[in-house]
């Protein structure tokens, strides 16, 4: 997250409301005793930490959520740890179907360095609440087996270890479960009773789906320092139909530019349901409550003009990418469409965007009719003809007159090419 919009951020809750702040926003799925926690954070200053595992060089959305929520506590004055864990990450923590694949320690370890880039980006290290970026790779690696077993495996019951939602649906699944996984909760719990005893922090969250890895921890602390720490567990993220957003299925959206470009990042916001649109606002963005509830009303109102999808796609796009890569988005989708100057787009958004869309790779004199075949605008050559008769065919905005017409005279030194067929569907042609 650029600095300034690091700054720019309003309405920050304080001590005293951040709690019922994090509610209204449905940030909390589940949690030790609310009344507790609340109490606690209302206190004052508390240290708190949230863990990242570098299993993959990007951190993807369900990520952001837990990001945005430590930005949220750090606002209200309370003390951030970012935690990516070089030694986590190495053994990766159950799915619900299947045992991971191991990555080799030297991809695990450019990772990490990859992910507290990212994390780094969303908080802030100045100030008296300061962040701290931590590694839990510094705590277990000097650890021996038999130090493993005799001070932290002695106080974990594995019936209790069994009853956790992960492991106990890999018990039930053709798969079964490792050794390695099974350990996976212990390895998390260390991280907390390290983190109390050498920071002081009494609070971690994380998705849900990792609640019984949150609890392993607080039952250790409990056991090892006799005191009482807190925990609670994001909704996880889902898509309108229910679906989860999976890294192994291909549909995660990264916040790495390299994997999720800004111009797909901002159309996947721009795309949102009316039905859950203003959840989505609650969740990622910094808004206050009364300009949200604003939009709602326009959702019921007036939703033909998306006013909630497109203030929802400039905040998180611009919280992500910043204003310039935001600023650079709009201007190619607006050009896209004809309703801005496509020469003065940036190349390289205008591509991204089009790789987006069908697209196709041709050399110069190739005839625009049978472009629109091979980008899927027409299902054959006839059609294409027709098309361009009819006067539905532009080339960079330009409309077409001539059935023969080839593509080089459109072509701007760029090589990048926009086809247009009516008013809304387009493809791209990149001419080498």
């Amino acid at each position: 997250m650029p600095a300034d919009v690091l700054s720019a951020q309003r309405n920050d809750p304080s001590f005293d409301d951040i709690w019922d702040e994090l509610l209204w926003r449905g940030h909390v799925h589940v949690s030790t005793d609310q009344e507790a926690l609340r109490e606690a954070l209302a206190s004052g200053p508390i240290t708190f930490y949230c863990g990242f595992d570098p299993t993959a060089p990007s951190l993807h959305l369900g990520h952001l959520v837990q990001l945005i929520i430590m930005r949220r506590l750090q606002l209200a004055g309370h003390r951030p740890l970012g935690l990516v864990g070089g030694s986590t990450g190495l053994i990766g923590d159950p799915r619900p179907t299947s045992e991971r694949t191991l990555n080799d320690p030297q991809t695990v370890a450019q990772w990490v360095t990859r992910l507290q880039g990212q994390v780094a980006g969303y908080l802030s290290f100045e100030g008296d609440n300061a962040a701290a970026m931590v590694n839990n790779l510094d705590w277990t690696a000097p650890l021996s087996a038999i130090d493993f077993l005799r001070t932290i495996g002695k106080h974990f019951r594995v019936g209790t270890m069994l009853k956790k939602d992960a492991v106990s649906a890999r018990l039930n699944s053709e798969a079964g479960i490792s050794y390695t996984e099974f350990s996976y909760q212990i390895l998390q719990a260390i991280d907390f009773l390290e983190l109390y005893r050498s920071r002081g922090c009494i609070l971690q969250f994380g998705g849900s789906d990792q609640w019984g890895n949150l609890t392993a921890g607080i039952d250790l602390i409990h056991r090892v320092e006799g005191k009482t720490v807190h925990a609670f567990g994001t909704p996880l993220l889902t898509r309108a139909d229910g679906t989860k957003f999976s890294k192994s299925e291909g549909t995660a959206i990264w916040i790495d530019p390299e994997q999720t470009s800004p111009y797909a990042f901002y159309q996947f916001w721009l795309n949102a349901e009316d039905s859950e649109v203003i959840d989505r606002l609650k969740v990622f963005t910094f808004l206050p409550r009364s300009e949200i509830e604003r939009l709602e009303r326009a959702v019921q109102e007036e939703p033909y003009r998306r006013e909630a999808q497109r203030t929802l796609a400039r905040e998180v796009t611009t919280l992500v990418h910043g204003p310039v890569a935001t600023q650079a988005v709009i201007a190619a989708a607006e050009a896209l469409f004809g309703n801005g100057d496509l020469a003065a787009t940036d190349p390289g958004t205008l591509e991204a965007a089009l790789r987006e869309l069908p697209n196709t790779t041709t050399s110069p004199q190739a005839p625009i009719a049978q472009l629109l075949v091979d980008t899927g605008l027409t299902s054959s050559l006839s059609e294409a003809r027709r098309a361009i008769a009819q006067g539905g065919v532009y080339v960079n905005n330009t409309k077409v007159s001539d059935e023969s017409a080839t593509v080089d005279a459109s072509v701007p030194p760029s090589g990048i090419v926009v086809l247009r067929r009516g008013k809304k569907t387009l493809a791209g042609v990149f001419v080498e």
